[in-house]
């Protein structure tokens, strides 16, 4: 088993400032195997029906815990009343530390009338990220990143399997979508996630998608939102300031996983030139994991000069980060373009392989050149 500290560290983190964590991620992510690394932890598996039965009087199984307990209830809205049981812990039995796990954000879940506002932490558990490829799972080939993906089991495989992929997607709308979101059109629902995944990275042009999955437009929405809640995909706002030359209401689209991306283009290896569109995904991983998700959007004016991602600070300050596989081949116009017009913060160039940060002056401007494991935030990693 990989042990995976940097995230143990973060669940450590939480729950010093509140008695319940929310662990977030899609399913096969790792949560379970996660949760089990965690010392002299109880672990219910909430999709028993002999953890259903034991926890229909939750006062009666709390007061048989002794303080100071730690117990993970994994896949925890499997139960009738889930927010019910957090709430009695979290507000009677504050010195019973709880971790619930579940694919998509607790108040998305439709079984949670109470999304326990101050009692609760969230943290969300994405595919293993690049810098902790090249550490906890020794993995330093890019390309097979890039193709396998984060999830765990088919990271560590030795080829690829793309019935693994197959029955992800098929097991993601029966027990996710269906069962969380009561979304009944399966046909339209995954006609839409494997466009979604064919454009990743790309704005999103929602009358197109009505279009082409033969479903309305507020359908289209509804449905990649039901995705975003459940972590299938990020929506990334443009950032702007009034400007009349910028973009100002299109989102980018990214899917969770590099695997799926390259799983739905029938790819079995990585081509050079989409390399780069790629590494984004994985520095978007990184920074989500380091920023809140309000705060990274991208940048984009009229005449298509576009900032690949800008970090929002307060005091008007904002990071700008740009993604290369190479970091001489950076063209410095289109960050020349956005300091002109927003010109506090630092510049980052984001590549896979630097030991160390350095500076480089391109066109007067400065930039920092470093790895995903240097990138800024408030909540660093590894």
């Amino acid at each position: 088993m990989i042990h995976r500290e940097p995230w143990l560290k973060k669940i450590g983190d939480a729950w010093s400032r509140r008695p319940i964590i929310w662990l977030s991620g899609v399913r096969r992510v790792g949560k379970t195997t996660l949760c089990r690394m965690l010392p002299d932890a109880v672990f219910m598996n909430c999709d028993l029906p002999s953890v259903q039965r034991a926890l229909e009087d939750p006062e009666l199984y709390f007061e048989g815990l002794e303080a100071g307990a730690v117990v993970v209830f994994d896949e925890v809205h499997r139960l009738k009343d889930p927010s019910r049981l957090l709430k009695i812990a979290a507000d009677a039995y504050p010195q019973i530390r709880i971790l619930a796990t579940g694919s998509s954000t607790l108040a998305a879940t439709r079984k949670f009338r109470d999304s326990l506002t101050g009692r609760k932490h969230e943290v969300h558990l994405g595919p293993v990220p690049w810098e902790e490829c090249t550490g906890a799972f020794g993995i330093n080939n890019l390309d097979r990143r890039l193709l396998h993906g984060g999830l765990p089991e088919p990271l560590l495989a030795t080829d690829k399997e793309p019935a693994f992929f197959g029955e992800w997607i098929d097991s993601f709308y029966a027990r996710d979508i269906m069962e969380l979101f009561g979304i009944r059109n399966r046909q339209g629902f995954l006609t839409l996630f494997r466009l979604l995944l064919l454009h990743s990275g790309g704005q999103v042009d929602y009358s197109r998608l009505a279009s082409l999955s033969e479903m309305t437009r507020p359908t289209v929405k509804s449905h990649i939102e039901a995705m975003r809640v459940a972590h299938a995909m990020r929506l990334l706002r443009p950032f702007h300031g009034g400007g009349k030359q910028e973009i100002v209401s299109r989102p980018k689209c990214y899917a969770f996983d590099t695997g799926f991306v390259t799983f739905e283009r029938g790819w079995d290896h990585i081509r050079d030139d989409d390399r780069g569109l790629l590494w984004e995904h994985l520095v978007l991983d990184s920074l989500l994991m380091r920023c809140p998700e309000q705060d990274v959007l991208y940048w984009q004016d009229k005449s298509r000069r576009e900032v690949d991602f800008v970090i929002r600070h307060g005091g008007g300050r904002v990071d700008l980060v740009e993604c290369k596989i190479n970091p001489d081949k950076l063209d410095p116009a289109p960050a020349e373009v956005f300091r002109s017009l927003y010109p506090e913060g630092s510049n980052f160039v984001v590549t896979p392989r630097v030991p160390e940060p350095y500076r480089i002056r391109r066109r007067g401007m400065v930039f920092t050149v470093c790895s995903t494991r240097h990138l800024p935030g408030a909540a660093p990693f590894g």
